[in-house]
């Protein structure tokens, strides 16, 4: 049994060792059975018949990149390029496409391992790329009848919630026939949210967050304020009063950069996401040192923003959750209350990550129904 590895994507063949896959490949679907395969370098691989070798070198995705995959309940599977050949790894360790005939699920030349490494990616991409497009948008139709309802809304309004924020894909405005693998529908059910949000007399929409979560390793600053400027401008055309909203660089970046940057002049909000999470601060910090944390640090920054001449502060993502274990119903009521009497004083409120989730303390209906989180 045989991991694929393309370590030598840039020139000739991708090499298949029986230890380890170093670069992992990407799966993109043409049809039920049928894939192509990228890898993180762009380059698709190909197989140019019977015999041949495949490679990794093409930039753009061509028949001769198509493959098939057979699949067992192990997880192993068989790779049948268009012409029906399997490929197998020959004994100088390439990959080529002429095993002999049909190859069995022992451990033999054309027989893979197949290890999906995804970071719980759940995203309608994921799904409509893995399921296809008919059992995909059935899913789909499913989850976005039952998932979130004119009940949740009403659930929101009787515990003083009055704004909610809802991720967009880019995909939504050409619904209904989005690009592949997108599956149409989204757009109606962001319209029913509009509606179901009359439960106060003022206008549904308040306002439009231009990016979500904008890499500071990845996305320098000077690009993300022209795609900023850009994006106000924009809005500006079609609305005078929406707020246009400006997430935070992710990473210890200070929130300061964007009131700097003179991205406009009216109905300006920064968005800023705090979590105890995801950074080694927050590794073995005890309870007290978790709230300690929010008072000192969260609280004097949002003290010192709110001061400033500028755009207004939302802390749009936090959680009632943290690195703690075997904490208390009693810690994390502790912990929930210091993170609301602080971002409280928001000067453009906050928002919940998320509504629901089945990891349950991200869940902001589990926590308000079991008494974790205290309004």
């Amino acid at each position: 049994m045989y991991y694929i590895d393309t370590v030598d994507h840039l020139s000739s063949s991708p090499v298949s060792r029986s230890t380890s896959a170093i670069l992992f490949l990407q799966f993109w679907r043409v049809s039920d059975s049928e894939f192509q395969f990228r890898t993180s370098q762009g380059q698709f691989l190909v197989c140019d018949g019977n015999g041949g070798f495949v490679s990794a070198t093409s930039k753009s995705p061509s028949t001769m990149a198509t493959f098939f995959i057979d699949r067992n309940h192990e997880n192993r599977v068989h790779l049948r390029g268009r012409s029906g050949t399997y490929l197998q790894a020959s004994m100088s360790n390439q990959l080529t496409a002429d095993y002999p005939g049909i190859p069995g699920w022992d451990d033999n030349a054309a027989t893979f391992a197949m290890m999906i490494v995804a970071n719980n990616l759940h995203g309608d991409y994921q799904l409509a790329n893995g399921y296809g497009h008919d059992k995909a948008k059935e899913v789909l139709n499913r989850h976005r009848n039952n998932f979130i309802t004119v009940e949740d809304f009403k659930f929101l309004h009787r515990h003083g919630i009055n704004t909610v924020r809802i991720p967009v894909g880019w995909w939504i405005p050409f619904d209904p026939n989005p690009p592949t693998p997108f599956i149409g529908g989204t757009l109606e059910a962001l319209d029913n949210a509009y509606s179901w949000a009359q439960y106060s007399k003022h206008p549904a929409m308040l306002g439009f967050e231009l990016l979500n979560e904008p890499s500071a390793a990845e996305v320098p600053l000077d690009v993300l304020v022209s795609f900023y400027k850009q994006g106000y401008h924009m809005i500006r055309k079609y609305s005078s009063a929406a707020y246009v909203i400006i997430c935070q660089r992710i990473a210890n970046v200070d929130p300061f950069e964007l009131y700097q940057a003179d991205i406009g002049s009216f109905n300006i909000v920064v968005d800023l996401h705090y979590y105890n999470l995801f950074d080694a601060t927050f590794v073995n910090m005890s309870v007290e040192a978790n709230i300690q944390y929010i008072f000192k640090s969260r609280e004097t920054q949002l003290k010192a923003l709110n001061r400033a001449n500028g755009p207004l502060v939302f802390i749009g993502e936090w959680v009632n959750e943290w690195d703690v274990t075997s904490a208390s119903q009693t810690d994390y009521q502790d912990f929930g209350r210091a993170q609301l009497d602080v971002y409280n004083a928001a000067s453009f409120g906050w928002a919940y990550w998320t509504l629901k989730n089945d990891r349950m303390h991200w869940d902001f209906e589990w926590n308000i129904r079991n008494s974790y989180l205290q309004l």
